[in-house]
């Protein structure tokens, strides 16, 4: 026998934990190298570990809910003859070569030793990420089963779990609907929570339903995650504040206690904004583009970017600099079932209409079936927050740390406007703007809340001059 220890790796910048979701393997399977292995939830996103082996699992360290650190024992393998002579070290350290989010990771093999994923499986990196006041939970053993079958045997078996998402998994599980049964909608057939929801809506591709639920299933929403709703009688519930939750709680306060907030806001007419967009889509050539009002204000806050670059800026407390961006990496605050997080569209200011619609479709929809990858988390320089679909007229959003400034968007409702003189009703919507007050002044924030206004407030000739 010769053992291997997987240690969990840093997938993202600076990850010093994360928690154990689902399990996707058990003592004794066979497994195959990139086969997947665990989903684990980071402070950023849900992120689904392949592995680094070829062999079987002797070891689980830790059960679904457990918080391991980077760099601590997460599977200890039997890796056959192919492997070193003596046992791995729980002291040794992934190489951080390589991240999830590669297409495809690189093999390394020499000559006696079973091929590894680079970043995986060589240890030779000593540095280990600080951490303050994190609990790791008990690592308890998963209990020894029995050698299943070759693990070709086990991807053909008809009882293979279903393609999903933890998040989707864990609505399912709450609203007793079974995967096995689903044909998924996502892209290469995974189950999306659309999927669910039409299942409980007694769709024909609906699985069975496992054991009733029993009480009240009225939930409601805090925080995004899913909890009991008054109805239970329940005095009170706990929620951990942990994975993407404790993350934007820590931001939050982070932000707000060390940058100096400050807001404008106004009030336009968007109603060549919402024209604009029923023309369009009732153009043969932008058939399959799903446009919104979102759409239209991404490019309004990039041309503004680019006009102003100063608004495009973070502050370097350490080197006491202004740091000015030249390409807008554009965030996205998405509530989703985990928490609120902000992933981000690289290179935002290069996006026409067409490919800016195609972004933010894709970002949504990553977001809502819980597929956000940790670098699509990194390196957000300007945020939009839409808060316009809960029925909300206005918002004054907390930065998000590093970022100068962040655009609330307020619903688009009829409401009365002069016009040469005359009220009529036209379609109006509020935006606000907050900002760090330490690199953006209120004459600069306002200059650039207009921008974006008068760009919504007629934006045919800018996305034609684009």
């Amino acid at each position: 026998m010769s053992e291997e220890i997987f240690l969990l790796p840093d997938v993202g910048e600076g990850l010093v934990e994360a928690e154990i979701v689902e399990w996707k393997v058990k003592v004794g399977d066979v497994v195959t190298l990139n086969q997947p292995l665990v989903d684990i939830e980071t402070a950023k996103a849900t992120v689904e570990l392949p592995s680094p082996y070829s062999g079987t699992i002797l070891t689980l360290h830790g059960n679904p809910g457990d918080i391991i650190e980077v760099h601590q024992p997460l599977i200890t393998f039997d890796v056959g003859g192919a492997g070193p002579k003596s046992k791995a070290k729980t002291s040794t350290k992934p190489s951080p070569a390589a991240t999830i989010d590669e297409p495809q990771a690189e093999l390394v093999s020499d000559e006696g030793r079973q091929a590894v994923l680079v970043g995986y499986g060589v240890a030779n990196e000593d540095a280990v990420p600080t951490r303050k006041h994190r609990r790791q939970g008990a690592a308890t053993p998963a209990p020894t089963a029995a050698p299943t079958a070759p693990v070709a045997a086990v991807l053909t078996s008809p009882g293979l779990a279903a393609r999903s998402t933890p998040p989707v998994r864990l609505y399912a599980k709450q609203h007793g609907v079974e995967l096995d049964g689903l044909n998924g909608t996502g892209r290469d057939g995974l189950i999306t929570r659309d999927d669910v929801q039409r299942a409980l809506q007694g769709s024909p591709s609906a699985a069975r339903a496992s054991a009733p639920i029993t009480g009240p299933t009225t939930t409601s929403r805090f925080v995004g995650r899913e909890i009991e709703s008054w109805a239970t009688g329940a005095k009170e519930e706990r929620i951990a504040v942990k994975g993407v939750l404790r993350s934007m709680s820590e931001a939050m306060v982070q932000s707000a206690f060390s940058a100096p907030h400050a807001a404008v806001w106004v009030r336009i007419d968007a109603t060549k904004t919402v024209e604009l967009l029923e023309s369009l889509k009732r153009h043969p050539n932008l058939a399959g583009v799903r446009l919104s009002p979102l759409t239209i204000t991404a490019l309004a806050v990039c041309d503004a970017a680019r006009n102003f670059p100063g608004i495009n800026s973070s502050f370097d407390n350490e080197a006491h600099e202004v740091v000015v961006r030249r390409s807008v990496n554009l965030g996205i605050a998405a509530a989703t079932d985990r928490g609120l997080i902000v992933p981000n569209i690289k290179g935002a200011d290069q996006l026409d209409l067409v490919a800016m619609a195609s972004a933010l479709n894709v970002l949504v929809e990553k977001a809502r079936n819980g597929t956000t990858t940790p670098n699509e988390m990194i390196g957000t320089t300007l945020t939009i927050t839409n808060v316009g679909p809960m029925g909300v007229d206005a918002a004054m959003p907390i930065l998000p740390p590093g970022t100068g400034a962040i655009l609330a968007i307020g619903q688009i409702a009829k409401a009365p406007w002069v016009v040469d003189d005359a009220v009529v009703v036209r379609h109006v919507v509020e935006l606000a703007m907050s900002f760090d007050h330490r690199q953006i002044d209120g004459a600069m924030a306002s200059i650039v809340l207009a921008h974006i206004g008068r760009f919504l407030s007629d934006p045919a000739p800018a996305l034609i001059a684009g």
